[in-house]
């Protein structure tokens, strides 16, 4: 199984075909080898290093509400707590 996580575009550098992008705090630099035409303030899937594809930013923002919402049910047994 793949996962591929939604990510804010925040520059992009044409001279190497990547873009660093935002998942929160943290920052990446990933090839845009697979999407054309983006733009800082664009969403993408990112997988394994690679935008795989432009997102609408309601579809990031409600993919990232899920994740976050799967993650506090999974941080109790993560820490090794009983709920």
């Amino acid at each position: 199984m793949c996962l591929a996580v939604p990510a804010r575009v925040v520059a992009i550098d044409p001279a190497t075909d990547t873009a660093t992008v935002a998942l929160g705090a943290v920052t990446k630099d990933v090839s845009l080898a697979l999407v054309d035409g983006l733009e800082p303030g664009d969403y993408v899937l990112v997988h394994v290093g690679y935008a795989l594809s432009r997102i609408s930013p309601e579809e990031a923002e409600k993919t990232l509400a899920l994740m976050a919402e799967v993650a506090r049910f999974a941080e109790p047994e993560a820490q090794g707590d009983a709920p």
